[in-house]
């Protein structure tokens, strides 16, 4: 689908114009205990992107609102990864740092990610995560994208483009991955 801008086709009906999509690619279920001054957690993630995938990883990271650091461990894929938090470099652009070895490749590395909110070119989608506490103990969050067009209204006189154009606009909007998350 092309969002360049006015040039490009209108669609032939309304219906083109937006495509919601709820149904998830990702399932995670998550399990937390609090012990002293840390969080342990048992997550279980399910995907049904390309292909069907499944991951299980114990979670440590300290409870402080000043945390800097998470450890993960994945028994299946023999891997362990100490993550830095996602530092923030501006208002809606964040790093975050990890290193990590896995004693099947029998390798250590480093990564680094930098992400936002906002993604594509920049100005036409919004990533976002959604949380809805069900009672004390239990939450759902729901991630969520949307990708979108606004209308534009353009005209001209004496220039052969047209006195009047309008593009109506795109909305592609999903909803990605739904947690349950269970704290004991």
């Amino acid at each position: 689908m092309d969002y360049a801008g006015s040039s490009s086709e209108e669609p032939s009906s309304w219906d083109d114009l937006y495509n919601i999509n709820l149904i998830p690619s990702e399932l995670f279920i998550k399990f937390r205990k609090e012990i002293e001054t840390f969080r342990v957690g048992i997550n279980l993630e399910f995907y049904n992107a390309e292909m069907n995938d499944y991951h299980a990883k114990l979670v440590l990271k300290p409870l402080s609102y000043e945390r800097k650091w998470k450890l993960i461990y994945e028994p299946l894929q023999k891997d362990v990864r100490l993550l830095s938090k996602k530092i923030p470099i501006t208002k809606f652009l964040n790093l975050q740092v990890g290193v990590g070895h896995s004693f099947q490749l029998n390798a250590t590395g480093w990564k680094w990610k930098l992400t936002t909110c906002l993604g594509g070119d920049g100005v036409s989608r919004i990533r976002n995560k959604t949380t809805l506490g069900l009672c004390p103990g239990i939450d759902f969050r729901f991630g969520w994208r949307a990708d979108y067009v606004l209308p534009e209204i353009t005209g001209a006189v004496g220039t052969g483009d047209p006195l009047f154009n309008m593009n109506s606009g795109r909305l592609q909007a999903s909803l990605d991955r739904i947690e349950g998350i269970f704290t004991v």
